[in-house]
């Protein structure tokens, strides 16, 4: 890295339990020269302290930028697929900083767009789903080609880095994140003489743009998951989903690598 990133920002909950578990970490962060913030507007780092959840929130509570690096430092007695570091294990944080043991991963991130007007970004998936207890119709586009009619419960669109978390609970890959792509899953889709799908999981190139048009029928109250929050519209007439030009930038460990934490998490 060129530029000294030295300012940094805690993100974590602040409650009884965590704060005094914080507070060694903020004086360990002082210690080795940087600056500690308390507005992430003013950081060019920004660690998240919990678990992965705590990471997603961290990412979206200060606006995806791509002009500062994430950490991830756990509160769980295994480290998560975004969080590389222990909170008990403090020196190792410092032993990795100072002998240049961490790289720098840049994650990609999609942009879902609101019938052309609110845009959101994700980090691990976007999915649709009915609110009610009833199945729901969209129209599948590919770039400007229509490639299915969808009836079922809803669709999963995920990054690389999300293709381990909801979308594979549904039997979708597991992909690469070096590969610049999305995957999109199906969630109990209905395949009959009228709707016909293709029943399986599939990855587009990072150029392409997903287009899902939703039938007035039974357009009540979609709800929309932008990775672990949820949006609940009315009315929704279509959702443009792509893979955005921003990236996360992430501090991780040259010793774990995603397919070394695809093997610590599921084999």
């Amino acid at each position: 890295m060129t530029e000294r990133r030295n300012r940094i920002y805690f993100f974590y909950k602040h409650d009884e339990q965590l704060t005094p578990q914080v507070q060694p970490l903020i004086e360990l962060a002082q210690q080795n020269a940087f600056v500690v913030v308390d507005d992430y507007r003013n950081a060019n780092v920004i660690v998240s302290i919990g678990d992965d959840g705590s990471f997603l929130q961290a990412v979206r509570q200060t606006g995806f930028r791509d002009d500062c690096l994430y950490a991830g430092i756990s509160t769980l007695p295994s480290r998560g697929f975004y969080c590389d570091f222990q909170i008990d294990d403090p020196d190792r944080m410092v032993q990795a900083a100072t002998n240049e043991q961490i790289e720098v991963r840049r994650y990609p991130i999609i942009q879902v767009t609101i019938d052309d007007t609110a845009s959101f970004f994700c980090l691990n998936e976007c999915s649709i789903r009915s609110g009610i207890i009833k199945t729901f119709v969209m129209d599948v586009f590919i770039d400007d080609l229509h490639f299915e009619t969808f009836r079922g419960d809803g669709m999963i669109v995920a990054t690389p880095t999300g293709s381990t978390a909801y979308n594979k609970s549904v039997n979708g890959a597991v992909v690469d994140p070096l590969l610049p792509c999305i995957q999109v899953s199906e969630l109990a889709s209905l395949n009959n003489n009228r709707y016909r799908t293709l029943g399986s999981s599939f990855i587009l190139s990072g150029k392409r743009k997903l287009t899902l048009k939703i039938s007035p029928e039974g357009n009540h109250y979609p709800l929309i998951g932008m990775d672990n929050e949820a949006l609940s519209i009315r009315h929704i007439e279509k959702i443009d989903i792509s893979l955005s030009e921003r990236v996360i930038k992430t501090v991780r460990l040259k010793d774990n690598s995603f397919w070394e934490k695809v093997k610590r998490t599921f084999l």
